[in-house]
């Protein structure tokens, strides 16, 4: 369990809702619960720093760490996916991305590349990206922070030719790999979900804690593999609704206890400082 990692996940569940904004101790006391030594969470912290995804502040002799502008759109991406509702019927389009990026400007190549796979593109070809949902706002954006209008071009497309669309879909993702992934999350949490039921007075609060940032943590990162597909294009045996149902079920369940054992943690800001 990567500390930089947890944290994204400790900021999204919990600290987004309260201010955005935690004391370092605060943080030291939640991660460890998970082992997490506090020389570990500032050494994650001061990456996260530097790279962009955290600003810091002192009160007194205190740090407080928030997520900067960047970090919260990240956060507020993926709880659009990880939280979502049913989705609307699919109307065949598709948002394209096709680049041309020069060989000097590699990691930026590869950044937006990495971006694109976490909004869900699948790769057709080396440059060009496709996604059956309407993503071209989000790319437009992409392409402005990394300055790369120049060597992006965006579309919606029609599919005339050759394949189907569930065989285009099998072209850009591996599906099997999805559904092999989805039945490891399912066969990890449902006798866990099952055990909570028969012992749930007989938990305590830094245990649903613990467990609820866990299933959290380990949903999240099917945003970096599953496209968040429509109904139209899935395969007839698609294991994400059963995944899903048991991770919505699970979470209720632990989230009452995980809340209140966060808040007995979490010291706000001085209330001067902010004046």
């Amino acid at each position: 369990m990567k500390p930089q990692s947890m944290l994204f996940t400790i900021y999204g569940e919990y600290v987004r809702h309260y201010g955005n904004e935690i004391w370092v101790g605060s943080l030291t006391k939640l991660m460890g619960q998970f082992g997490l030594s506090e020389q570990a969470v500032r050494a994650a912290i001061s990456r996260m720093l530097k790279q962009g995804w955290l600003e810091s502040r002192k009160v007194g002799n205190r740090s407080y760490y928030s997520m900067s502008e960047r970090g919260k759109k990240r956060l507020d991406e993926a709880a659009e996916r990880i939280y979502k509702v049913e989705a609307s019927d699919w109307n065949g389009k598709w948002c394209m991305a096709s680049y041309n990026i020069p060989e000097e400007n590699r990691n930026l190549r590869d950044q937006l590349r990495k971006e694109l796979s976490f909004l869900g593109f699948g790769m057709l070809t080396t440059s060009t990206w496709i996604s059956p949902n309407d993503l071209a706002d989000r790319v437009k954006e992409l392409t402005e922070t990394y300055q790369l209008q120049n060597h992006v071009e965006i579309f919606t497309a029609e599919h005339l030719g050759w394949s189907d669309s569930k065989r285009l879909v099998e072209k850009c993702w591996d599906l099997y790999t999805i559904n092999r992934a989805y039945q490891e999350f399912i066969d990890l949490y449902r006798p866990q979900h099952e055990s909570f039921l028969a012992n749930e007075q007989n938990v305590q609060d830094s245990e649903c804690f613990v467990e609820k940032t866990k299933l959290v943590h380990h949903y999240r990162k099917f945003l970096f593999i599953d496209p968040d597909l429509p109904e139209e294009l899935l395969p007839d045996v698609w294991l994400g609704k059963e995944a899903d149902v048991l991770f919505r079920n699970y979470y209720n369940l632990l989230h009452p206890g995980a809340v209140r054992f966060f808040e007995e943690a979490y010291e706000p800001p001085p209330v001067e400082a902010n004046a």
